[in-house]
């Protein structure tokens, strides 16, 4: 296998690869679906602790994105977040759909 055809496979699989995209930054997770549920938790449960030195309340949003990777009641929040901060970031103010 030439080193082209080597790179273009690794490509692939960095593109199926679980990822989350913030700010058009994409950030690699990991594959195993327990080891995101986890470092979800665990992220939103240290940002509750955000008056803390280390930890910040930063974290509890970058957990929930995580979470929402895997658990649809989290997926829909977040989903219903971005529709609710691109209407309002929207200059006119009016909705897509309307005339």
């Amino acid at each position: 296998m030439s080193a082209a055809e080597e790179a273009k496979e690794a490509g692939s699989e960095r593109a199926k690869r679980p990822h989350v995209s913030i700010g058009g930054k994409r950030m690699p997770m990991p594959r195993s679906r327990l080891a995101r549920i986890v470092s979800g938790v665990a992220l939103v449960l240290l940002g509750i602790v955000g008056f803390l030195p280390v930890v910040g309340f930063w974290m509890i949003p970058l957990g929930l994105v995580v979470l929402s990777y895997d658990v649809p009641a989290v997926r829909r929040l977040r989903r219903r977040m971005e529709v609710w901060w691109h209407r309002r970031r929207r200059k006119d103010g009016r909705r897509p759909d309307a005339r």
